[in-house]
This record gives structure tokens, C-alpha cells and sequence, in this order.
């Protein structure tokens, strides 16, 4: 298995354009995230392509590539290859982005990293809310005291944590920031804020607030750091560097966070939990039915961790979080509802296949695999997850349903909600009851119009000749072949990522000819520098990818020779791609060439001519019913 996502993590490297072109990666529960010196030297149909990749979008100065629960796997394989660019900082890729795509790309990437050990925190109160509901312990025990803070550990020690995080996102010394970190945590500090006597710093008064388990100070400071840090680095002399920079760059932020930055992040933070205090009372179950119902958008364009230091603060101030918690774990079991239902209602095997697992992953919290695999290219069962989600997310937010702790946000966090107040269990139970059904019924009902006519193993039984099918369908747009050769069902495509159809439906030739012509009039829109593959455009809309052989990218243009370029108009039979089809295949290579309609969800069926098992060029291929 670690062959595989070695060979994914390179065949990513290589087409995000080199380890130069990095310039920082992190990643989350489903997604590496790159930013890129420059984004368009990545090949991003090339990497939607890959086996393994589910999606790629480029959101907040990010480029998010959506890998799914094994993300960890390839991120730990990539790390060992890339080397970020010295010049990742430079200037002309910084004045690229808006100050929003700024704040939203520093966020995510400040807090992506903390969410695992965060969940993790969260789902050990969890356990101890279990222990207790069970009388296996009790609060006096201790058992639950030791336990008790190793989970609130990294809440009061937060700042240190984000320190860290937010350095490297910076590229500043996260040593440096750790420290000023723990200035603000010292025990010193701490007596002089419990004694109220008057500080002061070289006259300069110095507010003594209370720094455990805040955010908003410790960012501030850092992000003083990342100019007041290379400002020494410039002008002190290399002979001293390693000497007075860490000396003025930690006294200086130190000064200005104590006096100035710290208080204000405070008073920011102290604001932040009135605001919390009056949307509780005045209307906090409009944030909890948004986010419900819009959560899988904010996820589509990479922003939901942007409100992770709200939901933080939240938890960290008030001892309870409506923020994300019950709205995104509605959502997230929503889209997994909603992919189950299509995996069990339609007739093709690898949809089928999809949609279930897909679907319990979605249940479980991760909802990237089936919100691109399932939910967006179909349309309709998203807009079913999102109804049922904001009916459940209204129920929850009337109620001002809260949970204890931050974890994962699907089934398994449930005992999140187990407290004090008893009502937030059951509240959110009965939510999640209201989400189930309602996107259930609503999706089942939804596949009577749009899965009525699937086509069983990805060849159509009810239609056996576009003759046919052009007699009984009104609205259909018939594609040509681009090959000669033998025509094979998708689903016995020797590579998932085609045979599954998360691509998108289609076709597979096993060419008998050496040659791949134009399907239809329109434009060559993405042509593989290694000539293997090639995407186009209809005059009329359909978007189609010619892929000749499986894993031929690694031929790296040998044997291939292409006859059009990028962005060229093309007319119908014209000659598109030549190679030779003995030479792949004495390499050892599988010639089978998917033929894929990417936007198959703009049709609502795609149907094969399986008339004839062998196709010449320009005979009727697919229909594409719209």
C-alpha cells in the first residue's frame, strides 16, 4: 500500500509544477493544502486525473487537493520529496492575492494543523462524559482529574500551540514564537495578574489579562514577529546573528506583546464572548440552521476553517460551542445520508460501490469523498442534503443545542454533547433523527427522476442502438467515436478512478488503430504535455477526456505524437493524437482508452451503442440525454 501512495504523492509533485513551486503544505482530515509560488504552473486536470485524487480546488489562496481518509498516508510520502522554494515568500507571489484570500489562506493554515490533536482533546471529554453517564468514575475520582486535564491540556496551552502553527505558516522561528508563547503563560505572569498590582516596562504600562486557552493575542505577536524577526536578520551582522537576533527579536516582540498587541488580542477575545453571550440569548440558531445548511459549500471553496478560531474561542470562554459543532455534524451526516441513498438506488455496480462507502465515510464526519464523488456531480442529492440539514439545524438552533468539547463532527460525536445540561444530547439526537429523514425521504424521491434510466454494469439493456434511443428521446446529443476498435464498459476498466465513474460516465475502447480523431467540432481545452490524454469541448457543451491506456503518463510522451495544439479549434474526424499501439503495449502497458463525459452532470444519462461490440471512426458512440 505504501507503494501506491509513494507513486500518488509524486505523480502530485510533478504535476503541482516540482517541489520549487511549493511554498508551504499542510493538510487537514481529507486535503493536502498546498500555496504554490505560482499557481498556474500546476496541472490541475492532470491532477484531477490521478488515481486517489477525489477533487481539486483552488480556494483562499490555496490550492486543496481532496485525497479522502488517507490523506495522512500521501502527505507523509510528499513531505519526503519537496523541497519549498527560499523565494516562497517573494513579493510578486504575495501581491497576487486580496488581503481576504490573506487572512483566510493564514487561518487555515494556522489552525489546519491543530485540528487533530484538538478532535482528539474533544473526544477524550468525550469519554469521560461516557464514564460518568455509565458510573464507571466519578468527578471526585481520580481517575477523571488526571484525565480531566490531559484533555483540557492543549486548550490552556493553546497559545503555544498556535505559536507554532502560525510561525511556520509565517516563516518565522517558531522557537521564537513559542517563547513569546510562553511569556505570556509564565507563572510570573500569572501571580502578577493575581496580585492587581500596577506593571510597567521602561514606563510603558503593561495590562495584566489572563492568556490561558486565548487565541487572538498569540496571532498578533506572531504576526509582529514575521517583520520584526527578519528586520534583525537584515541588519545585524552574520557574525553576531546567531546572538542578538534571538535577543532583540524576543525582547522587542515580547515588549510590544505584553504592552500593546496581548491586551488588545484580550479585549478582542472579551468581545468575542459578548457576542457569543448575546447571539445565545437574542439568536444563536440562525448561526446554528446556516451552517447546517451551508456547510458543504464553505467546505467546496476550503473556508470552514477559517471559523475554527470563533468556534475555539467559544468553547475556551464560555465552556460550550453552537458555532460549527451541531450545524456542521447535521450537515456532514446529511451528505452521508444522501450519498447512501443513491449508492442503494441506482443499478450500476461501481455507482453503487461509490455511494456506500462513500456515504459511511460521510457519516463518520469526513464528507469530501462523497460530496465530490456523489453529491456535487449529481446536483440533486446535495440540494437534498443541504434541505435536510437546514431542517435539522433549525430544530437544533431553536433548541440552542451546544456541545462540551471540539471533535469531529459525524456520528462518533455524539458524546461531544454529553454535559451538565442533558437536553443537548437529546436535542441533537432528535436533529440528527429530523436530518436523517428528511434527506432520506427527499433523495429517494429524487432518484425516481434522475436514476430511472441508469444503465446496469455501465452498458444500457433498454436501448441497445442510438437508432433506438434517438426514437424514444426527444433531447439527446449523440457523440462520434474518436477510435477504431473494440468497445468495453467502463466498469471493466482495469483503474478504479475510471471504472468507478468518479470521473464521470462514458466509455472504454480498446483501440485496433493507432489514431484518435475528433469526435465532434469545437476545441482542444487541455492537451497532456506527455501527449497521452487530451480534453475537449463541444460547440454545444459537452465536455469530453480521451484517455489512451492506463498509467501510459509514465512514457512520458514516447511513442505519442500530437497533432493539435492547446486551445486550437478542431472539426469532426479531424486528427487529434497518433501512437503506436504495438510499441505501448511490448512496455507492458494496457491500451484500454476511457473515454470520459466530465460533465456528465449536466445530462441525465449517458447510454452506450452496444449494437455493434466493434466501433470504426465517427460511428454513433454515446447518447447523452439531456
Amino acid at each position: 500500500m505504501s507503494k501506491k501512495y509513494e507513486k500518488l504523492a509524486r505523480e502530485i509533485i510533478k504535476k503541482i509544477g516540482g517541489s520549487e513551486n511549493v511554498s508551504t503544505l499542510t493538510h487537514c482530515m481529507t486535503r493536502l493544502r498546498f500555496a504554490l509560488n505560482d499557481n498556474k504552473k500546476a496541472d490541475l486536470e492532470g491532477i484531477k486525473a490521478l488515481e486517489g485524487v477525489i477533487n481539486v480546488v483552488e480556494s483562499g489562496g490555496q490550492f486543496q487537493v481532496a485525497i479522502g481518509p488517507h490523506v495522512e498516508e500521501v502527505y507523509q510520502e510528499i513531505v519526503k520529496h519537496i523541497k519549498p522554494s527560499e523565494n516562497s515568500n517573494a513579493e510578486g507571489a504575495k501581491e497576487k492575492k486580496g488581503i481576504l484570500n490573506k487572512v483566510i489562506d493564514f487561518v487555515s493554515g494556522t489552525f489546519g494543523p491543530l485540528i487533530p490533536a484538538i478532535a482528539g482533546s474533544g473526544m477524550m471529554k468525550a469519554v469521560l462524559a461516557l464514564l460518568l453517564v455509565f458510573n464507571l468514575i466519578t468527578r471526585e475520582s481520580q481517575t477523571y482529574y488526571v484525565i480531566n486535564f490531559m484533555a483540557d491540556t492543549i486548550f490552556y496551552f493553546l497559545p503555544i500551540v498556535l505559536a507554532y502553527s502560525a510561525a511556520n505558516k509565517l516563516k518565522c522561528n517558531p522557537v521564537f514564537a513559542m517563547v513569546l508563547a510562553g511569556i505570556l503563560l509564565h507563572p510570573d505572569m500569572v501571580q502578577l495578574r493575581t496580585d492587581g498590582v500596577d506593571v510597567s516596562i521602561f514606563g510603558i504600562p503593561m495590562a495584566l489579562v489572563n492568556y490561558g486557552s486565548t487565541v487572538v493575542p498569540i496571532l498578533l505577536i506572531v504576526w509582529a514577529q514575521s517583520y520584526i524577526e527578519p528586520f534583525f536578520q537584515k541588519i545585524i551582522p552574520d557574525a553576531v546573528k546567531i546572538i542578538f537576533v534571538p535577543l532583540f527579536t524576543i525582547m522587542v516582540t515580547g515588549i510590544i506583546g505584553v504592552t500593546v498587541l496581548g491586551p488588545i488580542g484580550s479585549f478582542v477575545g472579551d468581545y468575542l464572548a459578548m457576542g457569543f453571550d448575546f447571539l445565545g440569548a437574542q439568536g444563536s440558531w440562525i448561526i446554528i440552521f446556516l451552517i447546517a445548511t451551508f456547510w458543504p459549500i464553505l467546505v467546496m471553496f476550503g473556508i470552514h476553517y477559517s471559523l475554527s478560531p470563533l468556534s475555539i474561542a467559544q468553547l475556551t470562554t464560555l465552556g460550550y460551542e453552537n458555532i460549527i459543532g451541531p450545524g456542521a455534524m447535521l450537515a456532514n451526516i446529511a451528505q452521508g445520508v444522501a450519498a447512501l441513498v443513491v449508492g442503494l438506488r441506482v443499478k450500476d455496480a461501481g455507482a453503487k460501490q461509490i455511494g456506500t462507502t462513500t456515504g459511511i465515510t460521510g457519516l463518520m464526519g469526513i464528507t469530501e469523498p462523497a460530496l465530490y464523488g456523489v453529491n456535487l456531480p449529481k446536483k440533486y442529492p446535495l440540494v437534498a442534503a443541504m434541505i435536510g440539514g437546514a431542517c435539522g439545524g433549525l430544530y437544533a438552533g431553536i433548541m440552542n443545542v451546544s456541545r462540551y468539547a471540539v471533535g469531529h463532527s459525524g456520528i462518533p460525536a455524539i458524546p461531544l454533547y454529553i454535559g451538565e445540561n442533558m437536553w443537548h444530547l437529546y436535542n441533537i439526537l432528535i436533529g440528527i433523527v429530523i436530518t436523517i429523514t428528511v434527506t432520506a425521504v427527499l433523495t429517494y424521491i429524487l432518484t425516481f427522476k434522475y436514476e430511472k434510466d441508469l444503465p446496469k454494469k455501465g452498458v444500457s439493456k433498454q436501448n441497445e442502438a442510438i437508432g433506438e434511443v434517438n426514437t424514444t428521446i426527444n433531447k439527446s446529443k449523440v457523440l462520434s467515436s474518436a477510435m477504431k476498435g473494440e468497445i468495453i464498459p467502463l466498469s471493466n476498466v482495469k483503474d478504479e478512478a475510471f471504472a468507478t465513474e468518479a470521473m464521470g460516465k462514458g466509455v472504454a475502447i480498446e483501440p485496433s488503430e493507432g489514431k484518435v480523431v475528433a469526435p465532434f467540432n469545437g476545441e482542444v481545452v487541455s492537451l497532456f504535455p506527455t501527449k497521452h490524454a487530451i480534453g475537449l469541448l463541444s460547440d454545444d457543451g459537452v465536455e469530453v477526456l480521451i484517455h489512451v491506456g492506463l498509467n501510459t503518463v509514465e512514457l512520458n510522451g514516447k511513442y505519442f505524437e500530437a497533432h493539435v495544439e492547446q486551445g486550437q479549434r478542431i472539426t469532426k474526424g479531424q486528427t487529434l493524437l497518433t501512437f503506436d499501439l504495438e510499441k505501448i503495449k511490448q512496455a507492458g502497458y494496457v491500451t484500454q482508452t476511457p473515454i470520459i463525459i466530465t460533465n456528465t452532470h449536466n445530462y441525465s444519462d449517458v447510454i452506450i451503442n452496444d449494437s455493434n461490440k466493434n466501433i470504426d471512426f465517427n460511428n454513433e458512440l454515446l447518447a447523452l440525454k439531456v
